[in-house]
């Protein structure tokens, strides 16, 4: 490819202005379209746990510092294995069954995610439904009926919740402005894209520069083209 320099890439392009600005139109109709057509709303409702003191070791005869620090080191371990565990088809077959809602357990398990607070010893259960009342319904479920099933698996209860979910206003995937934004972005670069591709496949000649350009010659005279305005007489001599 020919190298270009800034001059006639502003010409490329200013040659093509209507039909770049048109492809732009297009795109950030084709946005708008999208974002408020095509995108199902979604609302994410969380809940917060805490692996806290662990009530079964209470009776523990070790001093209180060692039980602590103890009981920290074991939080810390099992804070892998709850991500998983409150995602287990039984746990979440259980949260349907409380709630009385038509969901399967495999659906729910879509909806469902689990991330560390930071380094700290907090559990976030985010539940994400197209319905904002059943996202916080079945997050709170699930932080009532994942304490029971840890205290039936492993003998110790040392979750507590310590923030309940409340029921989303807005949806968490809908952002319009971002939609039509990329959408736009999407439109300039192929815009850019057809105008150096139309460039690059026009090899007609429009200039002296083009033929100096393209077939080293020296250019003798320049005919100019103008336009008549005078009506052809017909039946003239010849």
């Amino acid at each position: 490819m020919e190298e270009l320099d800034l001059k006639e890439l502003f010409n490329i392009f200013w040659n093509r202005k209507v039909y770049m600005l048109l492809i732009i139109i297009i795109f950030i109709l084709l946005g708008i379209v999208y974002t408020l057509t095509m995108v199902t709303p979604t609302y994410r409702a969380w809940t917060r746990l805490i692996l806290a003191k662990n009530e079964a070791s209470t009776t523990n005869t070790q001093g209180a510092d060692s039980i602590t620090q103890a009981e920290v080191t074991l939080n810390q371990k099992l804070l892998p294995t709850y991500s998983e565990l409150v995602k287990t088809p039984s746990l979440l077959k259980q949260v349907i069954k409380n709630l009385g809602i038509e969901m399967s357990a495999s659906a729910l398990q879509k909806d469902v995610s689990i991330k560390l607070v930071g380094d700290s010893e907090m559990l976030e259960i985010n539940i994400i439904n197209e319905n904002p009342e059943y996202a916080a319904l079945i997050a709170n479920e699930l932080a009532k009926v994942f304490p029971e099933e840890v205290a039936r698996i492993y003998g110790i209860n040392n979750i507590n919740v310590i923030e309940q979910a409340e029921v989303p206003t807005a949806p968490n995937n809908v952002n319009h402005t971002k939609d039509i934004v990329i959408f736009a972005f999407i439109g300039i670069v192929v815009a850019v894209g057809y105008a150096i591709i139309a460039n690059m496949l026009d090899t007609t000649i429009k200039s002296q520069e083009d033929i100096d350009k393209h077939t080293k010659l020296t250019v003798l005279a320049e005919i100019p083209l103008y336009e008549s305005d005078m009506p052809i007489k017909k039946g003239g001599r010849k």
